[in-house]
């Protein structure tokens, strides 16, 4: 493999998909809106490289058998054979130097892919969802609803002017029961995760270069990202960053079943692009937390594993109480290392329409060829698995119950699955 080391070898399995069925991948980057001559682009660079390579071993392998040579050689024949040996010296040298530059561009041509869409999900952009299921009925107010910040103003949950005050615009304080009522949707998702078998984490927020680069976030959402310069390390925006990097460049053991994880954390969007849209309120922000499902598992067993996600997703919407719909996102509205992603978005009644409160996405094998994360088969050889994400409860879900749950006096009930944890069955204006 011209001394390519096991990231090198696990984005060989990928290519060798690409070369036989280039058309697939052309189709799916029309159906996201991409580029398709990204595909011949890296058709071009995999060639390159593959040239570069047998150009390199060839002269590698010839300069070993010169070596053979001179050790064999008569005193007269030796002075011949050495010269020879620097000029082929050299041209080792110049072909490793064009090995390396060729494995460079392929590696640049190949991350500009994005993951080839499953079959099935709908072509087009934002508003090409397919609407799979709506639960629930928007709630009939006898009074004019209040949006959630109205409300958590009134009750005395948030605080975004002296959020703005401290940290600048898009971020608050969530104060007294807000706070309560944070810890207590997480808390919730957390017992749910743990009692259907994921391990519960708190990874760091802060990650390397490579570990951001390997999730596919540095591609069209680079921008989003908050980055320390002086550290070279990068603020995460779900905790699926730190969870796909946990086991990068590992053999797994799936032989008893998938390895689900749930990660905990603080996240940080920088929201680039966005300016102008949702600034009222929690809607969108620049930090936030979230509990995110994370799965690694074979590739034949990622579709029913992606409905499991979506399944434990529904469940924490139903403990919620909320009206909600499940679409099926286009390839368009897709991340670049989502073959296909469902969202749950809830009702908003004072802006009448659904908002996202969950997705979940199956990134078949992209994440984890990207950082060499692989499984051992039923004949013990080694293959890319596939990893999933979905988020289980996040800062956003407060907008969703405040406004379906509030009441012509200007309280808000909570759904008794929180009531635990918030300690009060109404939330009553201060």
């Amino acid at each position: 493999m011209g001394g390519l080391g096991p990231i090198g070898l696990v984005l060989m399995i990928d290519l060798r998909f690409l070369r036989e069925q280039p058309d697939v991948v052309r189709a799916s980057q029309r159906a996201r809106g991409e580029d398709p001559a990204l595909v011949d682009a890296l058709l071009e660079a995999d060639a390159a490289r593959r040239a570069a390579v047998a150009n390199a071993d060839s002269l590698r392998a010839e300069q070993k058998a010169l070596g053979r040579k001179v050790g064999k050689a008569s005193p007269d024949e030796r002075p011949n054979l050495l010269a020879h040996g620097q000029e082929l010296s050299a041209k080792v040298k110049e072909a490793e130097a064009a090995e390396h530059a060729a494995n460079a561009e392929l590696d640049v041509a190949q991350r500009a892919l994005s993951n080839v869409v499953q079959d099935g999900a709908p072509a087009g952009g934002e508003d090409d969802f397919i609407l799979l299921e709506t639960v629930g009925s928007a709630p009939e107010f006898d009074f004019a609803p209040k949006d959630h910040l109205e409300l958590g103003e009134s009750l005395g949950l948030i605080d975004m002017e002296r959020g703005a005050k401290v940290s600048g615009a898009r971020f608050y304080f969530l104060t007294g029961y807000g706070a309560l009522l944070q810890l207590g949707l997480l808390q919730l998702a957390v017992q749910r995760a743990t009692a259907n078998g994921f391990t519960m984490m708190i990874p760091p927020v802060l990650v390397r270069p490579e570990v951001m680069a390997g999730t596919g976030f540095l591609g069209q959402h680079a921008a989003e990202i908050y980055r320390l310069e002086e550290d070279d390390l990068y603020l995460v925006g779900t905790s699926e960053v730190p969870l796909a990097g946990y086991h990068s460049g590992e053999i797994l053991d799936l032989s008893a079943g998938p390895k689900r994880y749930a990660g905990w954390s603080s996240c940080f969007r920088r929201e680039a692009g966005s300016y102008g849209k949702d600034t009222r309120g929690i809607i969108r922000v620049h930090q936030f937390d979230k509990v995110e499902m994370f799965v690694y598992c074979k590739p034949e067993d990622a579709d029913a594993e992606h409905r499991r996600l979506l399944g434990w997703e529904r469940e924490m919407l139903a403990a919620l109480e909320v009206p909600y719909r499940v679409i099926d996102v286009a390839a368009g509205d897709l991340g670049s290392s989502a073959a296909r992603k469902f969202d749950c978005e809830a009702w908003v009644p004072t802006q009448q329409t659904y908002r996202e409160l969950t997705s979940t996405s199956n990134c078949t094998t992209f994440q984890a060829r990207r950082l060499s994360v692989r499984y051992r088969d039923e004949n013990g050889k080694p293959q890319i698995a596939a990893t999933l994400n979905g988020t289980l409860a996040t800062t956003r879900w407060i907008v969703a119950l405040l406004e379906n749950h509030q009441r012509a006096d200007g309280s808000v009930r909570v759904p008794e699955a929180l009531v635990p944890f918030v300690g009060k069955e109404i939330l009553e204006p201060v």
